[in-house]
């Protein structure tokens, strides 16, 4: 396996050179990171350079590194807070990477769409935008995929209240589905603990 990854990384290294951000390799795994601007150009040769061929997107998520700031010193402490994280796969060399880009605005987190390059990444795309709010520059149909169309915000952001803004529920009265405010009110919870004499035979 470690030869395998040691040229792995030095095909990455060789045909992308200054494109190469950070090139990690923990846990018999490789993670790429390159820029935005040259995540799509980036992406292309992976699939086509005859040294690399990753033939398939595997998986594609978003990714939001806002509490990393508030924690142990890491390398995601400091710079963007979004990040969209792929596993690509080389069926032809059978080796694996994971390709990570960072999103340079973090009021408006936008990248480009690899869906024209791996038409798996379509509802990957669309769930990182509907639970991150990421954009996909150059995606055609990008739209909700697991939320409601009227759905507020974007759940998987750490900023997002656990309970939500809205409720949805059913009117007899007019007949449809309606929303309205939550009725959950947060509160925190004190288990209540129980001693016993003798419990478990101790005394």
């Amino acid at each position: 396996m470690s030869i395998k990854l040691d040229t792995l990384q030095a095909a990455l290294q060789t045909v992308l050179g200054d494109k190469v951000k950070r090139l990690d390799k923990a846990l018999g795994e490789l993670t790429l990171t390159v820029s935005a601007a040259d995540y799509l150009e980036v992406a292309r040769t992976l699939r086509d350079h005859a040294d690399l061929r990753f033939e398939q997107l595997q998986d594609l998520c978003g990714m939001d590194y806002s509490t990393y700031k508030d924690g142990a010193p890491s390398i995601y402490s400091e710079g963007p807070r979004y990040a969209v994280i792929s596993h690509l796969l080389s069926v032809a060399k059978n080796w694996r990477l994971r390709l990570k880009v960072f999103a340079t605005d973090d009021d408006f987190p936008i990248v480009a769409s690899v869906n024209d390059l791996w038409n798996s990444a379509n509802w990957f795309e669309r769930e990182a935008f509907d639970l991150y709010g990421i954009i996909f520059d150059g995606h055609v149909d990008l739209r909700r995929i697991l939320t409601d169309y009227g759905f507020i915000g974007h759940p998987f952001r750490k900023d997002f209240p656990t309970s939500g803004h809205v409720e949805m529920r059913y009117d007899p009265e007019q007949k449809r589905v309606i929303y309205q405010p939550v009725t959950i009110e947060p509160r925190e919870i004190t288990p209540r603990i129980i001693r016993e004499d003798n419990y478990g035979g101790l005394r």
